[in-house]
């Protein structure tokens, strides 16, 4: 049997007969409006799934994501076609149940006055029986794009840098006077000064995992509806 806590995991999942055959994939689910417990599934067949037929669960199983219903593919698949309007009439449900040759659990008590030996009469009420029906509301993914941003590190350079070193002179006279020495007119042949310039590349490394998981939330909605109270009064025929 199908509870109302299996009934998130019923959407999408593989749809099998007894015999082993797969009918389809599981669709909407919808509950008993009595109960309030998982009645009817909506198995999406043919191609692409784009046909829909309904069928029990009342005796149905569920093991490892996989559906199983006590009905052959071909019953499944030639149940009548009922629109799918939000929820099932009971006209529809009676129409299903003849056809599949089920009993509904939860009949209803003939309409009408109820008397009894004292004249005494039963007054009903409808209630509001509250329940959920399961939909699907969109789908997630993980998708990775690629974002450009503006960084700044700081480089250390080096450069070199010319400075004058001065001695004095040696006794030996000056220099344009040393023989072989350079004379003051000579032109120095100079120095080649090297700086560092700074350079970026980038290195791509992993720096976290991102993985999707489902949490599920309870709210609290407010819903309402139109429901009949019976009314009991007296008639007084004339003497």
């Amino acid at each position: 049997m199908i509870t109302r806590d299996a009934v998130r995991g019923l959407y999408g999942a593989d749809v099998y007969s007894t015999d082993g055959d797969k009918i389809g994939s599981a669709g909407q689910v919808y509950l008993d409006n009595d109960t309030g417990l998982p009645a009817w599934l909506a198995v999406r067949t043919g191609l692409f799934g784009k046909k829909e037929s309904f069928v029990p669960l009342q005796d149905a199983t569920l093991t490892d994501g996989r559906l199983e219903v006590p009905f052959a593919k071909s019953r499944v698949k030639h149940a009548p076609r009922i629109d799918q309007d939000g929820e099932l009439s009971p006209a529809d449900e009676d129409e299903l149940y003849r056809y599949y040759g089920t009993a509904h659990d939860a009949e209803a008590p003939p309409e009408g006055d109820e008397r009894g030996s004292d004249d005494a009469m039963t007054r009903s009420e409808e209630r509001l029986v509250p329940h959920t029906r399961t939909e699907v509301t969109g789908k997630a993914r993980l998708r990775k794009y690629v974002v450009t941003e503006q960084r700044q590190v700081d480089v250390p350079v080096t450069r070199e840098e010319v400075r004058l070193e001065q001695e004095p002179a040696d006794s030996r006279g000056p220099v344009d006077a040393v023989p072989g020495g350079r004379g003051a007119d000579d032109e120095d042949p100079g120095m080649t000064l090297w700086a560092e310039e700074p350079v970026v590349t980038t290195r791509k490394v992993p720096v976290e995992r991102v993985r999707l998981r489902k949490d599920t939330v309870t709210d609290h909605e407010t819903v309402s509806g139109e429901v009949r109270k019976e009314r009991i009064e007296l008639e007084e025929e004339g003497r």
